[in-house]
């Protein structure tokens, strides 16, 4: 079906790239670094029919390789190639745009959306439809950051009031702290179901104290994500049958190639998703991949905004059964491009991503 079925084909003819920067709430640690703000791209994508698509990308330069700059210079670099192409033809330019000696995954996400988003509001249906299933509620976790473990207890106790019922907590840079510092959550939230991402941050010596420590403690944890680096893959399936909590990696897949070699491996119990990783299109070829292969999915994001989230709530509703969720980027902003009270509900609606165009 094409955009505006049952007429003429439309051609994307204005393309806008914007650099946009969000001051986030209070600084938030991890194992990789600090961030105190989420530095966006934004492309708005209009076509000869009038309809207009939105999408962003939120490239951390320690996990994608480049920064806001570069991303803003590659989406620019890009856009004659947008100029006058079917919207519709969603896959042919995600080859062709990555063929392009400019790409990086930043432009070429923000791409993709802009142009899924343009292509739903054309047919005025939600993103989640155009991808395979009805937009429906989904819910997040919040995430704890590597801080001391009363900031720690208070965070969660925080969330816990806020109606959420999952914390992430952040580790990985130093394992007696990281124990105090899952310990004082458990503490603070003692119903609520806990991950633990450690950003490549620990040994598998230090994974195998970690978890016995858990299990004295009687502290029981979903899942753990990507505890050793990206690269020992090895290491990481000699890991999963040294202890009982299963394994995520996050770091360790950007590309459906990565997904092949993770699973080859034998290095995974689950895939992290992240559109900002892979693009929308890599992202749905990694969920084809894992399901075949009979590894479940979990549904991550950057400090990002309601753009960026609801487009992935929407992968999350079209796509289904994902194992767990951790879209709490653009609560950690100060102020978002949308009034959303804080909580783990995540309501996708349509048409496209469901952000209005004039707060985005």
């Amino acid at each position: 079906m094409r955009c505006g079925a049952g007429g003429p084909v439309t051609r994307i003819d204005a393309v806008g790239v914007e650099a946009v920067t969000y001051p986030l709430a209070a600084a938030f640690p991890i194992a990789s670094g600090t961030q105190e703000s989420a530095a966006v791209l934004r492309v708005i994508l209009r076509d000869s029919a009038g309809h207009v698509g939105v999408g962003e990308a939120a490239p951390v330069p320690h996990i994608v390789g480049h920064d806001q700059r570069a991303a803003r210079e590659a989406a620019l670099r890009l856009a004659p190639l947008l100029e006058g192409a079917d919207p519709t033809a969603i896959r042919p330019l995600h080859r062709q745009l990555w063929n392009d000696p400019a790409a990086n995954v930043s432009a070429i996400h923000a791409i993709e959306m802009a142009l899924i988003d343009l292509c739903c509001r054309a047919l005025s249906v939600p993103m989640a439809t155009y991808l395979g299933g009805p937009p429906r509620e989904v819910r997040t976790d919040m995430t704890v950051p590597m801080v001391e473990p009363q900031a720690a207890a208070a965070r969660a106790a925080s969330a816990v009031a806020a109606g959420f019922t999952q914390l992430k907590v952040k580790t990985g840079g130093g394992l007696t702290d990281d124990i105090a510092r899952v310990r004082a959550v458990a503490d603070a939230a003692p119903a609520a179901e806990l991950t633990i991402d450690a950003n490549q941050g620990w040994t598998t010596d230090e994974v195998v104290a970690f978890a016995d420590a858990m299990g004295d403690a009687a502290i029981a944890i979903k899942l753990l994500e990507q505890p050793l680096p990206a690269g020992a893959l090895a290491e990481l399936a000699q890991l999963r049958a040294a202890i009982d909590l299963p394994v995520a990696v996050d770091e360790a897949v950007f590309t459906p190639a990565d997904a092949h070699a993770v699973i080859a491996a034998d290095a995974a119990d689950i895939i992290v998703l992240k559109l900002a990783k892979a693009g929308v299109i890599g992202a749905l070829d990694i969920a084809a991949i894992a399901r075949g292969a009979g590894v479940e999915l979990m549904m991550g994001c950057m400090v990002e905004s309601a753009v960026g989230i609801h487009a992935s709530a929407h992968v999350v509703a079209g796509l289904g059964e994902f194992m767990h969720v951790d879209l709490d980027g653009n609560q950690l902003l100060a102020d978002d491009v949308v009034d959303a009270a804080h909580g783990p509900t995540i309501c996708p609606v349509g048409p496209g991503h469901g952000i209005p165009l004039d707060a985005a």
